[in-house]
């Protein structure tokens, strides 16, 4: 089996520093490119429910900032002398986006770490995990991931 493209998602935790690590070996095993990409979960829109004075362009704006500063930190101390890839910060919910940008990208492997969380923010995870497995399975096309 080769794979000539590997997708992996973060959230910037310690279990997806664990799966990156396989990821990157795969990469540099099958001399594969590596796509990097981490998913802000979009926020609820209350704009004119609860705090109308709060911009929610602005949050939002703040938000993708700092998802960009994090991947650029990300990067710069987990991709050594590994040149061979490309990062992205996407908006919309994890687990649709993970498999259109592995669509996108003609991602032969997905791979993705789920040990990072805890209390509800690890039920949250289990569930978009459990959605994204949904998703793969009906997406034939992706027979490969592997969960950190």
């Amino acid at each position: 089996m080769h794979f000539k493209t590997i997708l992996f998602a973060t959230d910037f935790s310690e279990g997806s520093d664990f799966a990156f690590q396989s990821a990157l070996s795969l990469a540099r095993k099958f001399d594969s490119k590596l796509i990097v990409v981490h998913i802000i979960n979009e926020p609820v829109d209350l704009r004119g429910f609860y705090v109308p004075h709060i911009s929610f362009d602005k949050l939002e704006e703040e938000i993708e900032q700092g998802a960009e500063k994090l991947m650029e930190k990300f990067c710069r101390t987990h991709m050594g002398d590994f040149t061979h890839f490309e990062s992205f910060v996407f908006p919309g919910i994890p687990y649709d986006e993970i498999i259109k940008k592995a669509v996108d990208f003609n991602a032969d492997l997905i791979v993705l770490g789920t040990h990072g969380r805890t209390g509800l923010d690890h039920v949250l995870i289990m569930s978009y995990l459990a959605a994204l497995r949904r998703r793969l399975l009906e997406n034939l096309r992706f027979r490969s991931c592997l969960y950190g």
